[in-house]
């Protein structure tokens, strides 16, 4: 009876506790979420994440709190999203380096992009916008290219850094035209601004934020933007393949990202979510704010897209020899 009993138990034990985890994941969420940045207060990541954060925790019911974890080019947060229980509870935001270049860049990295993570939908885009001082004898993007070619006087070009987009996107842009300039790498995107007002830098592509209040006030001049599409915010100014060289993007983008091993089910749910506030009218006027352009596409359409940008950058950061360690 007893040995009757003791079967009975443990065939039924499976069961209960899967109705559990059944009842516990139907439940998801029932208490506040933690979105990880892996950047300082008032980075455009963490502005974007904050935006977006208040709408997503409303439809959720639950709230988001953010967490900054700065560090290591990003890398010290994203290996805290990698690592986190993959519950839905914790997530996060990253970029770019992080989740792209850096796997190049660095020889060791704490966590595997693709092993590590799943993409849940990318935010915002954030195309750079080809650059030069008002007071520049480059009128255009034609005057540009035919300056760098003929090395009439050297040209150089300000960055974020090397390995960033402001710089990878320039070189990607020599490589495909012939024309030749010097890299000058900045620690941020004022000082590589500054740089070329002062004029110790001819011209530069650099995110919006950084530059579009000067090229309102006529500072700066805009000769192209680094995008497939014209940017909402400058509408008149063409894109560098409308401009004859096709093939050339640069987007400082910001996407949402969850530690591999959520549930399918819970982590669909976070992704809906997201992807709804990114399309609530009031979000995108506050994003707006900052010229960043909502992409709410989904988990495999931002997979896809880091995958493309593996395939345009790797060979560039290899074909230049950067590394970080």
């Amino acid at each position: 009876m007893r040995k009757l009993l003791r079967a009975t138990l443990l065939a039924v034990l499976p069961l209960a506790v899967m109705a559990n985890t059944a009842h516990a994941d139907h439940d998801w969420p029932s208490k506040p979420l933690t979105l990880i940045v892996p950047f300082g207060p008032g980075s455009s990541p963490d502005t974007m994440a904050r935006v977006i954060a208040e709408q997503a925790g409303e439809t959720l019911g639950q709230p988001i709190v953010v967490q900054n974890k700065p560090g290591a080019s990003g890398n010290l947060g994203t290996a805290a999203i990698a690592k986190a229980k993959p519950d839905g509870y914790t997530f996060g935001v990253s970029i770019t380096g992080p989740l792209v270049n850096n796997t190049v860049l660095y020889s060791d990295l704490p966590y595997d992009p693709k092993k590590d993570i799943d993409p849940l939908t990318l935010g915002v885009h954030q195309h750079n916008i080809l650059v030069v001082p008002a007071s520049s004898s480059i009128k255009s993007f034609d005057d540009l290219l035919k300056a760098m070619k003929s090395q009439a006087k050297p040209y150089n070009f300000p960055s974020t850094g090397a390995g960033t987009v402001s710089h990878l996107s320039v070189e990607l842009l020599l490589e495909r035209t012939g024309g030749k300039a010097v890299h000058v790498p900045y620690a941020s995107s004022p000082a590589a601004v500054t740089s070329l007002l002062s004029g110790d830098t001819d011209f530069a592509a650099l995110p919006p934020i950084a530059v579009m209040s000067m090229i309102k006030d006529g500072r700066l001049r805009a000769l192209a933007a680094v995008s497939k599409q014209r940017l909402s915010f400058l509408p008149d100014t063409p894109t560098i393949e409308e401009l004859g060289v096709p093939g050339i993007e640069g987007s400082g983008w910001i996407g949402f990202v969850a530690p591999a091993g959520v549930p399918a089910d819970i982590e669909k749910k976070l992704a809906d979510a997201l992807m709804g506030a990114i399309k609530t009218p009031s979000v995108q006027q506050r994003l707006a704010t900052q010229y960043m352009e909502p992409a709410a596409d989904g988990p495999a359409a931002f997979r896809q897209y880091m995958d493309d940008e593996f395939k345009r950058w790797e060979p560039l950061i290899k074909r230049l020899n950067l590394t970080v360690n």
